[in-house]
C-alpha cells in the first residue's frame, strides 16, 4: 500500500512538475504575443504616421504647385502670350525688310547717317531731277533760286531746306558724261549722284525712288519734294506753304491732275500698264512708265491725305504762285 501510495505520491509529483512547464510556456508565448503586438502596434503607428506625412507633403506640394500654376496662368500667361504676338509681328517685319531689300531699298550709310538723322528736323529736302547736257537749265537754276556755296548751307540751317540736284549714272560708267557731272559737283558740291542708278528716259520712274529713298536715309525732314530742271520755285512761298501742314501725319501735295489713262502707244503719255489702274491700289513702291504716274501710285498705296494746291501748278508766275515752268 505503501508502495502504491509512494507511487501515487511520486506520481503527483510528476504531473505537478509537467503542468508547471506548461503554464510557463503559455506566460512566454502570453508574453511573445503580447510584445510582438506591441511591436505591431507601433510599427503600424509609425507607418501610418509617416502616410499622414506624405500625404500632407503631396497636399502641401500641390497646394504651392497650384499657387505656382495659378500666378503663371494670370500672369506671366499673358506676357508669354504677348511675347508670342510681338515674335509674330517681328517675323513680319522682317519677312517686309527682306522683300524690301530685294527690291532695292537697302541703306548702305544707314549706321553712319545715324547721327545725321538724331540732328534737328529739316522743313523739306528739294530734288531738282536732271540729267546729262543740261548744264544751262541748272546754271540758270543757280542763278535764279537755287543759292551756292555758303548761302546753300545757310539756307539749310536757317530755314531748314536742303537744295540738291539730282542724277544717275551713264550706262558706259565713267565715261566723259559721268566726268563731266564730277567736276560740276567738285565745284557746286550739290548733286546728289546715284550711283547705281543708269541715267536713261525709260528710268526715269526708277531714279525718283532712288532719289527719295536717298534723301530719307540722309536727312530727316517733313517733306520730300522733287521738281524738274526747267522749274523755278519761290522758296520762300514753298516753306511758307509747307508749314501749314506739318500737322498732318501723312500729306502728299502738287498740283494733281486726273483723268484717262493713256493706253495709245504712240500717245506722248502712252503707260504701258495702262489696264491696271483703277482696279486697286499699288501695296508696294513699283514703277510705271512715267515718275508723276508712279510716284502718284506710291502714295496711293501708302494712304496718304492728297491735297490738289494750284500753287504748284508749274505755269506761270501767277499771284501767289510757288513755282514757274520755263
Amino acid at each position: 500500500m505503501r508502495s502504491r501510495g509512494s507511487g501515487t505520491r511520486l506520481a503527483a509529483a510528476g504531473g505537478t512538475s509537467s503542468s508547471g512547464s506548461a503554464f510557463m510556456s503559455r506566460i512566454s508565448a502570453l508574453l511573445l504575443a503580447m510584445f510582438a503586438t506591441m511591436a505591431t502596434i507601433y510599427v503600424a503607428s509609425r507607418l501610418w504616421q509617416d502616410a499622414e506625412n506624405r500625404l500632407h507633403l503631396i497636399e502641401e506640394f500641390e497646394r504651392r504647385n497650384s499657387q505656382v500654376k495659378s500666378a503663371i496662368s494670370v500672369d506671366d500667361t499673358l506676357k508669354i502670350i504677348s511675347c508670342g504676338e510681338q515674335r509674330k509681328k517681328l517675323a513680319a517685319v522682317e519677312m517686309d525688310l527682306a522683300a524690301a531689300r530685294q527690291a532695292g531699298f537697302v541703306s548702305k550709310h544707314s549706321v553712319k547717317k545715324e547721327d545725321d538723322r538724331s540732328k534737328k528736323k529739316l522743313l523739306a529736302v528739294i530734288g531738282i531731277i536732271t540729267t546729262f547736257g543740261r548744264k544751262k537749265n541748272r546754271d540758270a537754276i543757280r542763278k535764279a533760286w537755287m543759292p551756292t556755296g555758303a548761302a546753300l548751307k545757310k539756307l539749310e540751317d536757317e530755314k531748314g531746306i536742303v537744295v540738291r540736284f539730282v542724277i544717275g549714272r551713264s550706262s558706259n560708267g565713267g565715261d566723259s558724261l559721268d566726268r563731266e557731272i564730277d567736276r560740276e559737283n567738285v565745284q557746286t558740291n550739290d548733286f546728289i549722284v546715284l550711283d547705281g542708278q543708269v541715267e536713261a528716259i525709260e528710268e526715269a520712274p526708277k531714279k525718283t525712288k532712288l532719289f527719295f529713298i536717298n534723301a530719307v536715309e540722309h536727312w530727316n525732314a517733313e517733306f520730300y519734294v522733287r521738281v524738274n530742271d526747267d522749274v523755278f520755285v519761290n522758296i520762300d512761298a514753298l516753306g511758307a506753304t509747307l508749314s501749314t501742314h506739318l500737322d498732318k501725319p501723312q500729306v502728299y501735295i502738287g498740283c494733281m491732275k486726273s483723268g484717262k489713262v493713256f493706253s495709245e502707244p504712240n500717245h506722248k503719255w502712252y503707260e504701258p500698264d495702262w489696264w491696271k489702274f483703277g482696279d486697286g491700289k499699288s501695296s508696294i513702291l513699283r514703277t510705271f512708265a512715267h515718275d508723276d504716274v508712279s510716284t502718284g501710285s506710291w502714295f496711293i498705296g501708302l494712304d496718304a491725305k492728297h491735297i490738289d494746291e494750284g500753287k504748284f501748278c508749274c505755269s506761270s508766275w501767277s499771284t501767289g504762285a510757288l513755282c514757274a515752268a520755263v
